[in-house]
């Protein structure tokens, strides 16, 4: 999820789509009811065949008609030795008869070459105004993004937000049956969702309990140059899987892990803590 560990320096082919995986990845799902509010405060770690490339921090909260988002990350290990990046990314709006709507995006990247901001800002899942600072070269090969495209889409922080459909028990092979539309700013892609299987999982500190695992399709569908191998590599995969668990005293799922294959071994972004808690209603004032 590029929002949670920021874009990784180049290394070389398989590297980069090893570490691409784990950075690009972000999940979108149709507006359901969120219930009640609660709060996120999680860290992760990211792994290439098992060496630490990466660790990043998350903080959701969802209140009673209003929610926000928040990640930082950056690389870790030898990676960062030499060849350091680091990344924050933000999104912010309001609980609409108990669904997420988002009015803001914002992302910053920096390697040791650049530093490269993102803004979205949203009405309704439209696309108002957005921005790409410094603004990259057109490259001819790049599929357009149209205006259509910027419709009826969810910012990549957001979007990373499940909605649990019903009333039962969020945690449930249904949580899989999704499919939905993202704008990150530069590319418009479709993330489907189908279900693999139950897990229990046990953060280092914080969360214990069920997951849901989902295979996850990813389909670019504009501002993306076709003949890029990521890109390539990322349509075909038919092997990533991703958990969700629970925010406390919400409908709302978030990952735990993710987990996809690369020619250089697996590449995972796992939380290590992950605490959660409902939180109160806010209680009218009296006179």
């Amino acid at each position: 999820m590029h929002t949670l560990i920021p874009h990784l320096p180049r290394l070389h082919s398989a590297g980069r789509l090893a570490l691409a995986a784990l950075c690009g990845l972000t999940l979108a799902w149709g507006a359901k009811p969120a219930a009640a509010q609660g709060k996120l405060e999680a860290q992760y770690e990211a792994t290439l065949s098992g060496i630490p490339v990466g660790r990043g921090a998350w903080t959701i909260d969802i209140q009673e008609d209003v929610f926000s988002a928040a990640a930082s990350g950056g690389t870790a290990g030898l990676l960062k030795s030499f060849a350091g990046g680091s990344g924050t990314g933000a999104s912010q709006g309001r609980v609409v008869n108990g669904a997420l709507v988002a009015s803001a995006y914002q992302a910053t990247t920096t390697t040791s070459k650049k530093t490269e901001e993102i803004h979205i800002t949203l009405d309704k899942g439209n696309v108002k105004e957005f921005g790409i600072v410094p603004e990259p070269p057109v490259d001819a090969d790049r599929i357009v993004v149209t205006e259509a495209h910027r419709r009826g889409v969810w910012d990549p922080m957001t979007a990373s937000l499940l909605r649990a459909p019903g009333t039962g028990d969020p945690v449930s092979p249904e949580a899989c049956h999704n499919s939905a539309p993202v704008f990150d700013g530069r590319m418009r892609y479709e993330l489907k969702l189908d279900f693999k299987r139950m897990e229990t999982v046990k953060a280092e500190k914080g969360y214990h309990g069920p997951v849901v695992v989902c295979s996850l399709f990813f389909v670019p569908v504009a501002g993306y140059i076709p003949d890029r191998p990521v890109i390539k590599y990322l349509a075909a995969q038919r092997n990533i899987e991703i958990a969700f668990a629970p925010v406390a005293g919400t409908r709302i799922l978030v990952p735990f892990w993710l987990k996809v294959p690369t020619p250089l071994g697996p590449a995972m972004l796992e939380a290590t803590s992950f605490i959660t808690a409902p939180q109160p209603p806010r209680v009218a004032k009296t006179q």
